[in-house]
Order: C-alpha cells, then structure tokens, then sequence
C-alpha cells in the first residue's frame, strides 16, 4: 500500500520529536543536531526504531536543519551530504513493512528577503540540493516543518518539486492572537493552507509553537477550509524552566492522547507530536486512537 492509499484508508500515525529527545541524551545548545548522524548513529537509529516500535507509520529523518546554508552557520557544512545520506540512511535501516521514512526540510537559521539577507533563489537552490541527496537515499515523503514564513515554506516546497516527484507535507506554525490564529508574518491558516494546496502540497496543517489544546482550535480552523488531507502536530505544551533552568514540557501524556483524540474525531488524518513528545506519547496514542474519518 502506498502512502497516499494509507493516508486515504486508515490515516497515519507520525513520530514524535528529536531535538528535545537528543537534549535528554546529551545534545549541547551550541551543536547541530543532524550532526548526531555520524557522531552518535546509534543513538539516532534507536530513537528511530522506538518510535517505529511505539507504533508510528512515518519516521522522519534526523535531516531538519541540514541545508548547507543552516549547517555552514552551525560549523558542519563540510559533512553536508554525508549528514544528509546517514539521516536518511539510519530511518531506512529500521524501517519495516507498512513503515515509512519521512525526510525533513526547513531550517534556514534566518530570515529570507527581504526581511533577512538570503534571496528566495538563493535558499530554493540550496534546498534543491539537499532534496535531490534524500530523495537519492529513498526517503517516501518530504516533510517540510515549523515554517513561521509562507514564503520561505513556498520556497522549500518548490525546490523539492523541481528535483522529486514524491508527496510533500507542509506545516506551519502560529500563533493565537486576540483576532485568531496567524503566523508571525501575518498569515491566517485559510490564506496559508490555501496557497500551499495550490502549490501541490499532498497534506497541509500545523506543528509546534502549541500545545495540544490550543492546537485543537486550530486544527478545527485548517480542517474546515481545506479539502485535502491534514496533518498535526503539536508540542507537548509550551516550554518551562526548572529552577535550575533545565526545559520541560508540561502536557502529561494523557492529556496529550485525549486532545489528539478530539483532533482526530474532527477528521484530521495524520497526527503526530513535536517538541517534548516521546515514543512514550506515541505509543499511547497507536494505543487509543482510532482510524480517522473525513468530515
């Protein structure tokens, strides 16, 4: 079965972070965390194959932040492809039947033009680049993620078209304001879901910046005024700090699931976690939730 098929059919269950998951294992502010491909592999493939254990269909490759542009900023860009193959490579290499690897795109570390000094061209070559690399290594779909920019997420999404030929997903990210949910440029989900269909996007929605409740509005926004498939995944709360300024997130797992659930019921076909999820929380929600139905 394909993935589009699978998505029709029964949904899709996604993983859940990595970032805040390799924080856990030692992951330093200052370090590129797609480094951790060649570095830790070990660690990388396990964390891989326990949220394909916990019941995730889709894995998403540790490759988020390696564009040649973000990676040059953090210092690795001479092992640019070699992090990008490995990231595909470690998801594949426990990637059973029925499962799915998911490449990862978006980060840039700044701001394209004209509010920051990357031109679109510029950045849209760079993510070809690197697009062409994971869909050499075989990855199924491309995620692009955390898109705080339409633009920018336009631009990726386009650079990924011109060299594969396989299903994007896009999400953005927002925020509530007293006049709804915009990104911080200024985008309502209706005019930014709408844009990224028209592009060709397979699945649109939105990850990270909220917690499970609050995404529960949102995604109740995105599934009313777009026809194509949905994908969520939102963080499990909203960062805090211990006293002694370690970062935790505050959303219980049961919490978590029983919001998923209500996204789920509202005909949202792909769920997954970000930030401060775990294959603990997916394995709960493989546990409780049921396939989803279009509304």
């Amino acid at each position: 079965m394909d993935i589009i098929e699978k998505i029709d059919r029964h949904g899709l269950l996604m993983d859940g972070a990595m970032g805040s998951v390799l924080i856990r294992h030692g992951l330093a502010g200052n370090e590129a965390a797609e480094s951790w491909n060649v570095k830790h592999p070990e660690i990388i493939r396990q964390v891989h194959a326990d949220y394909f254990d916990a019941g995730a269909d889709v894995v998403t490759a540790n490759t988020y932040g390696a564009s040649q542009h973000k990676l040059k900023k953090m210092g690795v860009d001479k092992d640019f492809e070699r992090i990008n193959r490995e990231g595909v490579g470690l998801a594949k290499s426990v990637c059973g039947p029925g499962q799915y690897v998911a490449a990862d795109m978006g980060a840039i570390g700044e701001m394209l033009a004209p509010a920051g000094p990357v031109s679109f061209e510029e950045m849209k070559d760079d993510f070809a680049c690197q697009a062409r690399i994971l869909d050499e290594e075989g990855v199924d779909l491309f995620l692009v993620e955390t898109v705080f920019d339409l633009n920018a997420g336009l631009c990726t999404v386009q650079a990924i078209q011109s060299v594969s030929d396989k299903p994007v997903f896009c999400t953005l990210t927002f925020k509530e304001t007293p006049k709804g949910f915009f990104t911080i440029f200024g985008d309502s989900p209706e005019h930014s879901m709408k844009i990224l269909a028209d592009q060709g996007v397979t699945a649109v929605g939105a990850n990270c910046s909220l917690g499970s409740t609050d995404m529960v509005r949102l995604a109740a926004q995105i599934r009313k005024c777009i026809d194509i498939p949905v994908i969520i995944q939102p963080n499990a709360g909203m960062p805090q700090a211990t006293a002694d300024n370690q970062v935790f997130y505050p959303e219980s797992d049961d919490l978590f699931v029983a919001n998923m659930t209500k996204i789920r019921e509202l005909g949202v076909e792909i769920i997954g976690g970000c930030c401060g999820t775990t294959p603990v929380t997916i394995r709960h929600m493989r546990s409780a939730i049921h396939s989803p139905h279009r509304s």
